[in-house]
C-alpha cells in the first residue's frame, strides 16, 4: 500500500513517568492532530501525579543526537521545546536548530513553574534568554516566566501587554503571555504580540484540579497546528481551544492532580 504522507513534529522536551506532561503528553497531542510525533528526550523524571521525586539530566551529546537522528531523515515541519534543564543542554540544541533544516519552533520555556518556583539555575535563564528566544517563532511563557524576562512584575491585563512587548524586544517572533497564574477574571486570559499585533485572547476558565501538563499541550498543541499549516495566531487560538476542551474531560489516574484527557472525543459519554 502507498504510505500516507503526513505533517511531522519534533517535540525536545523531559519524560513524564507519569504520562501527564513531558514528552508523553506532547506525543498524545501531536497524535491527536494527526500529526507524526517524533521527540529528542533532555531529562528523564519520576514523577506521577503528587509530583517529581527524581530528575537524571541526558548529556546535551546525547539530545544532539536525536536532533540529528531525526532532522537528517525526516522533514521536520514544526518543533515544540519544552525543559532543557541547564546551560550545556540549552546552548546544544540552540546550535542544533540554527544548523538543521526544520520549521517553526515553539519554544515553552521551562523555567518558572505556575505556583512561582524557579525551576532552572541562573546560568540556564541567561542561556535561554540569550540562545533560544533568537530561535522562537512562538515564546510561550506564563506570568512568572514572563516577570522573569520582562524584568517586571505581572499583576494586570496591560502589566501582560508592556511584558509581551518587552519579551518580543529579546528576539522572539512572537510572544504568548499566558495567564493561568494571574487572578480573578484575568484568569485563562493570554497575551499574544508579534510585534504589529497585540492581542487579548480569553477563553472561559475551566474549574479543575487536574491541569497536569496544560503548558505542555498548548505548546506541543500551536507546534501541530504549525505543521498543519496554520498562520502562527490562528494556531494560538485553536491550539487553545484544544486545551481548553480536554480540561473538560480531566483522566482519573492517580492520587493527585490529574492529567487532562487529550483524546477527550474517546472518552466514554
Amino acid at each position: 500500500m502507498t504510505p500516507f504522507p503526513v505533517p511531522i513534529a519534533l517535540t525536545i522536551a523531559g519524560s513524564d513517568s507519569g504520562g501527564g506532561a513531558g514528552i508523553q503528553a506532547d506525543l498524545r497531542t501531536f497524535s491527536f492532530h494527526r500529526v507524526h510525533g517524533t521527540s529528542a528526550l533532555t531529562a528523564i523524571t519520576a514523577q506521577n501525579t503528587r509530583g517529581v521525586t527524581r530528575v537524571d539530566l541526558l548529556p546535551p551529546e546525547s539530545v544532539t543526537a536525536q536532533v540529528s537522528a531525526v532532522a537528517s531523515d525526516m522533514r521536520v515541519d514544526a518543533v515544540k521545546v519544552g525543559m532543557l534543564a541547564h546551560r550545556g543542554i540549552i546552548e546544544a540544541v540552540a546550535d542544533q536548530l540554527g544548523l538543521l533544516p526544520m520549521g517553526p519552533v515553539v519554544v515553552d520555556p521551562v523555567m518558572v513553574s505556575r505556583a512561582g518556583s524557579q525551576l532552572i539555575d541562573d546560568a540556564a535563564v541567561a542561556a535561554l534568554r540569550a540562545r533560544m528566544l533568537p530561535v522562537s517563532a512562538i515564546l510561550t511563557p506564563n506570568r512568572h516566566e514572563a516577570r522573569l524576562l520582562a524584568g517586571m512584575d505581572i499583576e494586570t491585563l496591560e502589566d501582560m501587554r508592556e511584558a509581551a512587548r518587552r519579551i518580543h524586544a529579546l528576539g522572539p517572533r512572537a510572544v504568548l503571555v499566558k495567564g493561568g497564574g494571574m487572578q480573578g477574571a484575568l484568569r485563562g486570559t493570554d497575551v499574544w504580540f508579534d510585534g504589529k499585533h497585540l492581542e487579548t485572547l480569553a477563553i472561559e476558565p475551566v474549574e479543575t484540579p487536574n491541569t497536569h501538563g496544560t503548558g505542555c499541550t498548548l505548546s506541543a498543541a500551536i507546534a501541530a497546528r504549525l505543521a498543519l499549516g496554520s498562520a502562527p495566531l490562528e494556531a494560538v487560538r485553536l491550539a487553545k481551544e484544544y486545551v481548553t476542551a480536554a480540561l473538560r474531560y480531566p483522566l482519573a489516574v492517580g492520587h493527585g492532580n490529574g492529567p487532562i484527557g487529550h483524546f477527550f472525543p474517546l472518552n466514554p459519554s
